[in-house]
């Protein structure tokens, strides 16, 4: 009996551990959940662009159709300036991946609200978000259904809120008192910037520069999503909010976490080449008709969205 009495008593106060730690979990939850609707609330930034004719039925996150989302990295959250940094990441829940492609800053195309051909980088001086997406949109004929645009003077504090990030470097080199050894090495936000700014000592230029920047991005994402990152969630949130911009809504982005969380551990990269030519004395980067074509129908067959026989100029 006295046994089966303190057996009893044991399970109350188990019962008692399990409820105070229920309930820590649920505070938690609700101060990280809190943080987070702060900070994409500082992130929301709404657009006027109307339903692109490339995506007649709008996406719907509930149902998992794939998307698109335009990354843009500018040297401040300003409406106006050229964007460097151009990233086109296309996201399909069926394959459980993310194909994320550089847009090289120099790629000549025609700037759509403009009607003449330019650097694809002047889109976004000329007309802001709506114009560089639409001229992206143009450029490799799929819908552009998001954008998120990245002040890099802050991504110094994202990399440092994450706890820094792991890259494999391909290229020996030095930039100020910053070294980059070749092999894997571990970067803080203040050696990430010139890390992934660096491009006139890479032989292979821009699309060097543009490799570097996806690892680093990629990199953050997955130190972001790891549980070891929520100890640092308040840091984390402030530094998204404060350098990152788009018209993605909390709910949007809640449904995203939801329905395409494990394509997120799953980025291929990709690459758009050509050859670099002047005009007028200006340096422009020229994509062969065929690469385009190439490009376009492998993010077409990622969006779920019939290929084309003829690229776009």
């Amino acid at each position: 009996m006295g046994r089966n009495k303190k057996s009893k008593k044991w399970l109350k106060v188990t019962g008692i551990v399990l409820l105070v730690l229920v309930i820590a979990g649920g505070a938690y939850g609700f101060t990280v959940y809190n943080s987070l609707k702060t900070a994409v609330d500082t992130m929301h930034e709404p657009i006027e662009r109307k339903q692109s004719e490339k995506r007649p039925k709008p996406v719907e996150l509930v149902e998992k159709d794939p998307f698109s989302v335009l990354m843009l990295g500018t040297d401040s959250t300003n409406d106006k300036g050229r964007t460097d940094t151009i990233i086109v990441l296309t996201v399909n829940p069926t394959n459980n991946s993310v194909k994320m492609l550089s847009i090289p800053r120099d790629t000549r195309t025609e700037i759509i609200g403009k009607g003449f051909d330019d650097k694809i980088n002047h889109a976004h001086a000329f007309g802001g978000v709506e114009m560089a997406m639409d001229t992206v949109e143009n450029f490799l004929d799929i819908p552009i259904d998001y954008y998120m645009k990245v002040n890099m003077e802050g991504f110094e504090d994202i990399v440092n809120a994450v706890g820094g990030v792991t890259v494999n470097n391909t290229l020996d080199f030095s930039v100020g008192s910053n070294h980059y050894p070749l092999g894997e090495i571990t970067l803080t936000g203040e050696e990430a910037l010139p890390y992934v700014r660096m491009r006139y000592e890479d032989p292979n230029g821009d699309f060097g520069r543009n490799t570097r920047q996806r690892a680093v991005i990629q990199a953050v994402i997955k130190e972001g999503a790891s549980v070891s990152s929520l100890t640092n969630f308040s840091d984390i949130f402030k530094a998204i909010g404060d350098n990152v911009k788009t018209n993605l809504t909390f709910d949007q982005l809640v449904d995203i976490q939801k329905n395409y969380k494990t394509a997120g551990s799953n980025i291929q990269q990709m690459e758009i080449k050509g050859a670099g030519t002047k005009i007028n004395g200006i340096y422009y980067l020229q994509i062969p008709q065929e690469e385009q074509q190439r490009v376009q129908n492998e993010l077409k067959a990622q969006l779920e969205l019939a290929s084309t026989t003829a690229a776009k100029n």
